[in-house]
């Protein structure tokens, strides 16, 4: 079964939409819990998480009382999931529910060829604004020059992991741009799948160039120190997961993965 793990921050007109495209989605993936983590918001998305949870019993939700940025979130959610198979992604409905499907077929293959196995998002056509792109691609250049971690788009939250591979990972602010170095120095293989990218519809973006790019630079030397100081990473361990293989699946064999 499935845990999805959503943090959010101010994204109050967000969350229903979000949890209908879920609920949709759960009729073809094992999907039986969503975990929101409400990073200290100042809006109504606490009351709206509270209310939801009358209409979805698959959600639970757990308050930041104070602002702790997406990688303490995503620890929290991972810490209290109560699944083996943990998904990531974003809460303002840039990432497609739909696609969760795509990942679990790669995550299946990949499981039969390796045991430890992440999934990664690589966001396609993507619909943010030029700064945006310009700079998400000229940061993912510098970090797969230094680390190695044959990863184009590790800005893209949409990640299906197992939730001991991910557990065992030191943790640190921010260690969620690192993913694939960090898995790949515990050895787990890295299939890379496309996916889709919307418009966000509601809300504003909670980051921008300069208040990533600094500390981005300093995350990117201390991951690069601590993969140095650590066990020899399998870079050969990250391959890109063809959609056609996904889409020559008969539906028999859909059925049989999920299960």
């Amino acid at each position: 079964m499935i845990t999805i793990i959503i943090p959010v921050h101010n994204e109050q007109d967000n969350i229903v939409p979000l949890l209908k495209e879920i609920e949709l989605s759960s009729k073809q993936c094992p999907i039986s819990e969503v975990i929101y983590i409400d990073d200290a918001s100042t809006d109504n998305t606490p009351s709206i998480l509270e209310h939801q949870k009358e209409n979805y019993p698959f959600l639970r939700v757990i308050r930041h009382s104070v602002r702790s940025g997406q990688s303490a979130a995503f620890m929290a959610g991972a810490r209290a999931a109560g699944n083996a198979i943990l998904v990531f992604m974003d809460g303002d409905g840039q990432n497609a529910p739909a696609d969760i499907t795509r990942l679990l077929f790669a995550y299946n293959a990949g499981t039969k060829k390796s045991k430890k196995v992440m999934v990664a998002g690589q966001r396609q056509k993507r619909h943010d604004n030029a700064l945006r792109r310009v700079s998400s691609r000229l940061a993912n250049n510098i970090r797969s020059w230094l680390l190695k971690d044959g990863t184009r788009d590790t800005g893209c939250s949409l990640k299906m992991i197992d939730r001991e591979d991910y557990l065992r990972l030191p943790f640190f602010n921010h260690m969620h741009r690192f993913l694939p170095a960090l898995l790949m120095r515990d050895h787990v293989q890295i299939v890379h799948v496309d996916v889709s990218h919307r418009p966000r519809q509601a809300g504003t973006s909670k980051y921008g160039f300069w208040n990533r790019f600094w500390v981005g630079i300093l995350d990117l030397l201390g991951v690069k120190w601590l993969l140095m100081r650590g066990l020899p990473a399998d870079y050969s361990a990250s391959e890109d997961f063809e959609s056609t293989d996904m889409e020559s699946m008969t539906h028999h064999e859909r059925r049989s993965n999920m299960a």
